[in-house]
């Protein structure tokens, strides 16, 4: 709140291989320093232009 972002993960999924959001925090508390750390996980398909890039300004508007 303070500095106006607050770190969200956006996860496209892989077949074959669950994750929970639990085990994706865990994971970042262990590799990452704690402002880092995503206070939220969503799992959706990445929204990408035609060149393959992610649109980051449609990913702000999900949250």
């Amino acid at each position: 709140e303070k500095w106006g972002e607050v770190p969200c993960a956006f996860i496209e999924m892989v077949k074959d291989k669950p994750v929970s959001e639990k085990e994706l925090i865990d994971f970042c508390k262990e590799t990452l320093a704690g402002f880092k750390v995503p206070k939220k996980v969503v799992f959706c398909d990445l929204p990408k232009t035609s060149t393959g890039k992610i649109q980051k300004f449609e990913l702000r508007k999900q949250v």
